[in-house]
């Protein structure tokens, strides 16, 4: 496999561009560790609503919340009930390409947990989802952009074939990795699902 340079940093006049539709509850995509996302603010529910329906995929699940920092995600998740073994277990895997679930604080949203009561968050290792988020200010939703049940789009010819050519997206390169980040359960350690 050919190793690819993931860009340092996005150009300053589309991240103004992606941050200003950010901000205006759009859904806007761009490159991950492994595929495209699709992001939005998790504090809108109107956003959330476009994302699930862009995606085709059912309110009862739960999202991932993508940061620069674990300082952003503190407000989402109850830091309360992490013990000093499983926060070691977070440093030593971030910034890097594994969603941790966690449980959730009392303030957040039902449209971002579904039907459950933990959420999945990760500090990004890729230089554009983190400056992405500094520029926001905050975090943003993480789902590999693609409709329910068709492959993730790793470039951006796939992502326009799929969702069409009216979404804003961040241009840059995905990273080396060839599926969408492991998830595991923060409290066990268990594997929810492999990444690549």
């Amino acid at each position: 496999m050919i190793a690819r340079e993931i860009p340092a940093l996005a150009p300053q006049s589309q991240l103004t561009i992606i941050v200003a539709a950010l901000r205006a509850a759009q859904v806007v995509a761009y490159p991950t560790e492994a595929v495209f996302g699709l992001g939005c603010d998790p504090d809108s529910q109107l956003a959330v609503a476009k994302l699930m329906a862009l995606k085709q995929r059912s309110q009862t699940q739960g999202l991932i919340l993508v940061a620069a920092d674990y300082q952003q995600l503190r407000s989402y998740v109850d830091d309360s009930r992490l013990s000093d073994e499983v926060k070691q277990r977070l440093w030593a895997s971030w910034p890097g390409p594994i969603n941790w679930v966690l449980p959730v604080s009392a303030t957040t949203p039902a449209w971002l947990t579904g039907s459950f009561n933990t959420l999945a968050v990760r500090v990004s290792a890729h230089p554009i989802v983190r400056q992405l988020c500094q520029a926001f200010g905050k975090p943003i939703t993480s789902t590999s952009a693609n409709r329910s049940g068709l492959p993730p789009c790793r470039s951006l010819e796939a992502l326009q074939a799929q969702l069409g050519h009216q979404l804003p997206v961040l241009p840059g390169a995905v990273g080396p990795q060839v599926a969408p980040c492991e998830i595991r359960d923060a409290l066990t350690n268990r594997c929810l699902r492999p990444g690549g």
